[in-house]
């Protein structure tokens, strides 16, 4: 696998949230498009939230885009005023997926086509 194939950044031990157009299924040759925000914990944060110390930020967001079973990086941001413009689900919940082999796996995250569509605002209006 490539290091920055979907499958390898999905699988990293680093916190994420997926926000996706529809149902993750890698293995299937569906039309979908994910984003990935890899989440920086920051200390305070691991665990239960202790009466809400730490905090999440987002230090990096992939799009990716889907079809005919190949998903394709079409964006990749680490600059945090650039990252900070997008919108943070907070509604994420434990989501089961299918990695390209057919593995499920469970992330955090969302089908929410809304928030793809306002990724995608965002990501036009930084160019």
């Amino acid at each position: 696998m490539m290091p920055d194939s979907i499958d390898t950044i999905l699988q990293l031990p680093q916190r994420k949230l997926v926000v996706a157009q529809s149902d993750v299924r890698l293995d299937k040759q569906m039309k979908n498009e994910i984003f990935i925000l890899m989440v920086e914990e920051s200390r305070g944060s691991a665990g239960g939230r202790a009466a809400g110390s730490g905090h999440r930020r987002v230090e990096k967001i992939y799009g990716f885009s889907c079809d005919a079973g190949k998903c394709i990086k079409f964006f990749e941001e680490s600059d945090q005023d650039r990252v900070d413009k997008f919108d943070i689900p907070y509604s994420a919940v434990a989501m089961d997926i299918r990695l390209s082999d057919g593995r499920p796996y469970v992330v955090q995250g969302i089908v929410e086509p809304d928030f793809v569509a306002s990724y995608r605002s965002v990501i036009s209006n930084l160019k």
